[in-house]
């Protein structure tokens, strides 16, 4: 999908079909990917429609990146259950767009927002099986702080982690 050329571009999630692109994205990839169920999906869909309906802009937001105009990923960050701890959710980069640091931009404009909005922590939650997110949330400072026991999730058993950043 990237070429040299390639325009890549963050903009905040504000275009109609940018939140059911995400939870579309996550289902269909997930599912090529690691075969996750729709139960993955509906657990996307979920999280995506909590911010879509309560979400407070002035200290949530979603990011889309685009490669040449083209959906190419997205992330969340949206209020932890503390105050002062924000939440970095769902994510993504289409397997097309992958390797060339999207990721990485998407979790840097995560973090400057979180930081901008009076955030003193960001958590996030993934399964061990996620070897690149895990590497851009390492290179961003993230540390973590628990691994949960195997669990039957969307499908398989999958180890999850919690994941810390204080900023």
């Amino acid at each position: 999908m990237r070429t040299s050329t390639s325009r890549v571009n963050l903009r905040l999630a504000t275009r109609p079909g940018d939140l059911g692109w995400m939870v579309m994205a996550h289902g269909e990839i997930y599912y090529r990917q690691f075969g996750y169920t729709t139960e993955f999906e509906a657990l996307v869909a979920g999280i995506v429609g909590e911010y879509a309906t309560h979400h407070d802009p002035s200290c949530e937001a979603v990011w889309i990146a685009e490669v040449d105009g083209v959906r190419a990923g997205c992330v969340m960050l949206i209020a932890g259950n503390e105050p002062g701890v924000a939440r970095l959710r769902v994510l993504l980069v289409s397997p097309a767009a992958r390797g060339h640091g999207l990721g990485t931009r998407l979790v840097e404009q995560c973090l400057t927002f979180a930081r901008e909005s009076g955030y003193r922590q960001v958590t996030l939650w993934t399964t061990a099986e996620q070897g690149a997110a895990r590497r851009v949330y390492e290179n961003a400072g993230f540390t973590k702080v628990d691994e949960e026991p195997p669990r039957h999730r969307w499908g398989h058993d999958l180890v999850g982690q919690t994941w810390l950043l204080d900023l």
